[in-house]
């Protein structure tokens, strides 16, 4: 049975308090993350002691400014690498140019649980040093430890069921339908011994390995508009305007066309073959043969 732990941030309540360090918490602090952090206004965190059996997810996003990410994200990689393997191991990595001022960044970790805390702690100091700003951070958690008791009992049950499967299938004289029918019994029942063993090595995985996702984005700006390179940005805005105006040109046609081409034969047959109008009578009369 998993039990979802939301943890919302409270930036404000972190400014006011400063959380105690636990006793299994690593106090070092890596290298390339020694910013002063006493003033920083930062999210609460979990400690693993406040929380026993319970595998937690950090995510944390940052805005900074375009040339500011890569630093960000090296720095947040150097901290890892020195932290070892054993504590601190890059599970994946993206930088994404979107324009020329626009870049997307990420980085995945996994962490010990120990120091998760404090390394997102330090996470944020360093990207705020480099006048970024914290706009995400969540910590998601997972009951691991009823995970794994549940799935301990399945497997005792699944091995019980299967020894008992064995005495009956050492019996002489079955038949060879009841033969059958106890190895598929034996065989389902040795699967669901497979599949808890499965699910509590799993459970075991998250809670000695802490995911860590750091988001990176641009600073906000106009939408469409780049200002380090006007007149190219300026091009692509009359581009799309273009293209805008003609998507809505045929859009327009393509509702209003067939009712008016319907309209405009309907009024040429009623020009060509509808009734003709009647002449003035003074006309007739001016236009008869006089006798």
């Amino acid at each position: 049975m998993k039990k979802v732990v939301y943890v919302l941030p409270l930036l404000a309540l972190a400014a006011c308090s400063k959380p105690a360090t636990p006793d299994n918490e690593s106090p070092r602090r890596s290298e390339a993350m020694q910013a002063d952090t006493s003033d920083v206004a930062a999210p609460a965190g979990i400690a693993v002691t406040a929380a026993p059996g319970v595998a937690f997810n950090y995510h944390y996003g940052f805005s900074l400014a375009s040339a500011q990410i890569a630093g960000a994200q090296e720095a947040h990689a150097l901290a890892c690498e020195k932290l070892g393997i054993a504590r601190c191991r890059i599970t994946g990595m993206k930088y994404l140019l979107l324009g020329e001022n626009r870049v997307e960044a990420k980085l995945a970790l996994k962490l010990d649980p120990t120091i998760a805390r404090q390394f997102g702690k330090d996470a944020i100091a360093v990207a705020q040093k480099a006048e970024g700003t914290l706009t995400e951070a969540e910590i998601t958690g997972t009951d691991a430890g009823s995970t794994i008791s549940a799935a301990e009992s399945d497997r005792a049950r699944a091995r019980t069921e299967v020894q008992r499967l064995d005495a009956e299938l050492a019996k002489p004289g079955l038949k060879s339908e009841e033969r059958t029918a106890l190895h598929q019994q034996r065989a389902h029942a040795a699967r669901s011994g497979d599949a808890a063993v499965a699910t509590a090595g799993e459970a075991r995985e998250s809670l000695a390995n802490t995911p860590m996702v750091l988001d990176y984005t641009s600073d906000a700006a106009v939408p469409g508009f780049d200002a380090s390179a006007p007149l190219k940005s300026s091009l692509a805005l009359l581009i799309g305007s273009a293209q805008t105006t003609f998507t809505f040109l045929l859009g327009a046609i393509a509702l209003l066309g067939p009712p008016g081409l319907v309209v405009l034969l309907g009024w040429l047959g009623w020009r060509r073959w509808g009734p003709k109008r009647r002449r003035p009578v003074a006309q007739e009369s001016q236009s008869a043969p006089t006798g």
